[in-house]
C-alpha cells in the first residue's frame, strides 16, 4: 500500500513520519520530496527517511537525471517509489508551491 501526503513545513513532515511508522511503516521505505534540493536533503537526513537513489531508479534513470530539470528529476523519482506518472506531476506542482511530499509503501 503507498500513501501520499503533502504537508506545508518539516514540523508537520515529523508528525506524518510518527503516525505512518506507528502504522508500520519502515524509515527505508518513507521518502520526502521538496523542490529545493538542499531542503530536500536536509529534511531527510534530520528525519532519518530514505533518499532516492539508484536501488529505486535503476541506473539508467538515476545518471538521466543529473542531466535533467528539478521537476523532470522529481516525477522520476516519485515514479519510482510508487506514482504513476499522473500523480508524480500532480505532487510535482505541489512542490512548486513550496510543500513537502511524502510518500510511504509498505506490503500488506
Amino acid at each position: 500500500m503507498t500513501v501520499k501526503l503533502t504537508v506545508e513545513n518539516a514540523v508537520q513532515a515529523k508528525a506524518e513520519i510518527e503516525r505512518l511508522q506507528s502504522q508500520g511503516y519502515s524509515d527505508d521505505n518513507i521518502y520526502i520530496f521538496a523542490h529545493d534540493k538542499r531542503r530536500e536533503e536536509d529534511i531527510t537526513e534530520a528525519l532519518d527517511t530514505e533518499s532516492v537513489g539508484m536501488k529505486e531508479q535503476g541506473f539508467l534513470t538515476g545518471m538521466k537525471n543529473m542531466t535533467s530539470s528539478r521537476g523532470d528529476e522529481l516525477r522520476a523519482q516519485m515514479a519510482a517509489v510508487g506514482l504513476s506518472d499522473q500523480e508524480a506531476e500532480e505532487y510535482e506542482e505541489e512542490l512548486d508551491k513550496g510543500k513537502l511530499v511524502i510518500i510511504a509503501s509498505k506490503d500488506e
